[in-house]
C-alpha cells in the first residue's frame, strides 16, 4: 500500500485573493479535499460513508499550517498526504502542497483528527480494522513537532533551489 499519496489540481480564480494568490483559508480546503480523494482512491475509505452508515467519523482537532510560497491563479499544484502518527482515538496527517514539478514547497499542513462517535458526541476508539490499516500505511517523520518539521523542510527546500 502506498504511504505517500499524491494528486494534482488547478488553482481556481474564485479561490484567489486580489493578488491572484490562493486565499489563505483555501489551502486547507484544497489539501483536505485531496486527502478525502486519496483515502477513497487508495484505501477504499470514504469518511462520509462511515459517518452515514456507522455513525462514526473523524473531526478536526487541530490544524497547523505554514505558508511557504504562493500558489497562483490557474497554477497546477501537487498535493501529497500521509499519515504520520496514530493512536487509539487520533490521527495526525501531514499534507504538503508543491508546484507541479515538486520543486517548490507552497505549504505544509499538519492536521490532527479525532475519531468521533456522532451519536454519543464523544471521542471513539478506532476499531481493529482501522488500526490494521493505519499500521500498514503510517509513515512517521523524524521530526516530532511542527516547528521542527517546518525547519527541516525549509533546509531541504533551500538545498534543492
Amino acid at each position: 500500500m502506498e504511504k505517500i499519496l499524491t494528486s494534482k489540481t488547478k488553482v481556481r480564480f474564485q479561490d484567489c485573493d486580489p493578488f491572484n494568490h490562493l486565499n489563505n483559508s483555501k489551502y486547507i480546503d484544497y489539501m483536505m479535499n485531496a486527502r478525502e480523494d486519496h483515502l477513497i482512491k487508495h484505501y477504499d475509505l470514504n469518511v462520509y460513508d462511515e459517518a452515514k452508515n456507522k455513525g462514526i467519523s473523524w473531526v478536526v482537532g487541530s490544524n497547523q499550517l505554514l505558508y511557504v510560497s504562493p500558489a497562483t491563479n490557474m497554477e497546477t499544484v501537487l498535493i501529497e498526504t500521509q499519515l504520520i502518527k496514530y493512536s487509539a482515538k487520533n490521527l495526525t496527517v501531514e499534507m504538503t502542497m508543491w508546484d507541479e514539478q515538486r520543486k517548490r514547497l507552497k505549504a505544509l499542513l499538519w492536521s490532527t483528527f479525532v475519531h468521533f462517535n456522532l451519536k454519543e458526541k464523544k471521542a471513539h476508539s478506532h476499531n481493529p480494522e482501522f488500526l490494521d490499516l493505519f499500521e500498514k500505511v503510517v509513515l512517521p517523520v523524524e521530526q516530532t513537532t511542527f516547528d521542527a518539521r517546518s525547519r527541516f523542510l525549509a533546509v531541504q527546500y533551500a538545498r534543492a533551489s
